[in-house]
């Protein structure tokens, strides 16, 4: 075979591996996402509804508004327009807060196809139905190749190309390999999961113990303090997904155990500061209005604890946190009365089901 036959063959090579990616969504989280997936060469664009932000990504390679320090691939190319974003992509993800994220799927529906692998990024509920953003995607597309991408993945760290693992979840092999291969470098690890319902509910869920972790923080609380409450959070996040149909294993992995520690621990997560602001004396309204972003877990807590007591779920540190934001109940208040009030058994997967039964009537009657 002659050098030049060998060079179209590469050159054909080359252009079948270069994935063409949208990214929906300005925010940090899909700024750094659009950034990854053009390092790994693929060819990426990005929408934004601020065409002057859009501009300044085009112009700057920069994000002033969510992560002014890092520098974006310049292989991006950002725009306002859907149909130019979406035109010929091959993966979309959809990194839009969960209040606007039906409405930007249904805008953008006209240029999406069944070919095309959908993919939310957003860690958030849909107040009506209780529906969860994959699910918006299935009913608003009927496509077959859905997926959701979650994990322990603060956008200003993975920014700074430190270590970071996340967890693609689908029923659908291609949708799990794709979104490895457009990710996947030695700095950000994909990890894949056929759980998607689990893997996306604790990553909503997770945000409501952000939140009660920094309020711990503010009022002084200590290591033991935290270390109990992120414990009992995931007893009672996978109590909840279970319940609702999750697999409880999903909850030892990233998606899980790995999400709440990083959204627990550090202030680098919208929710925690939403919670340290509450501990320090702030009204929510104050404390959402200084973080200048969206913190899901404030809607979460209110559409947890309404799912909660709907279907029957024992979920204490959820309906405490509630009373605290939206009944005026003191925190300091509420953490002795939950000490007071917590079930007996610690793993409740680990037991006969009676006897996990049998420590909640000797709860109830105290």
């Amino acid at each position: 075979m002659s050098e030049s036959s060998l060079t179209e063959q590469d050159s054909r090579a080359s252009q079948e591996e270069c994935l063409r990616v949208a990214v929906l969504g300005g925010g940090s989280f899909g700024t750094a996402l659009a950034s990854i997936a053009a390092d790994n060469g693929g060819e990426v664009r990005q929408w934004l509804r601020d065409a002057e932000l859009a501009a300044e990504i085009n112009r700057e390679h920069r994000n002033s508004r969510y992560l002014p320090d890092y520098a974006i691939n310049p292989a991006v190319q950002a725009s306002d327009d859907l149909s130019v974003v979406l035109d010929g992509a091959e993966l979309v993800f959809v990194a839009i807060p969960s209040k606007a994220f039906r409405a930007v799927v249904r805008q953008a529906r006209p240029w999406l196809g069944a070919d095309q692998i959908l993919v939310s990024t957003t860690k958030g509920i849909q107040e009506e139905g209780f529906k969860l953003m994959s699910q918006i995607l299935e009913e608003e597309t009927g496509f077959p190749h859905i997926g959701v991408l979650s994990g322990p993945n603060l956008a200003s760290e993975i920014a700074q190309k430190q270590l970071t693992a996340t967890v693609v979840a689908s029923d659908d092999a291609l949708t799990r390999t794709r979104v490895q291969t457009a990710l996947g470098c030695d700095y950000f690890r994909v990890y894949a999961s056929n759980d998607r319902y689990g893997v996306e509910l604790g990553g909503a869920l997770k945000n409501i113990y952000a939140i009660a972790a920094g309020m711990a923080a503010a009022l002084g609380m200590g290591e033991n303090t935290r270390s109990m409450l992120m414990t009992r959070a995931l007893a009672e996040m996978s109590r909840f997904a279970v319940a609702l149909g999750a697999n409880p294993l999903t909850f030892i992995g990233l998606a899980g155990v790995g999400d709440l520690i990083v959204t627990c621990s550090s202030n680098l997560s919208r929710n925690y500061r939403v919670g340290h602001a509450l501990g320090e004396g702030k009204t929510l309204d104050e404390a959402v209005e200084a973080l200048g972003q969206v913190a899901e877990g404030v809607n979460t807590v209110s559409l947890v604890c309404h799912k909660a007591r709907q279907d029957g779920i024992y979920m204490p540190l959820a309906e405490g946190l509630y009373q605290v934001l939206f009944k005026g109940v003191p925190a300091r208040q509420m953490a002795q009365l939950l000490m007071l009030n917590e079930q007996s058994s610690d793993v409740e997967f680990t037991l006969p089901r009676e006897l996990v039964q049998q420590a909640r009537q000797e709860e109830g009657k105290t």
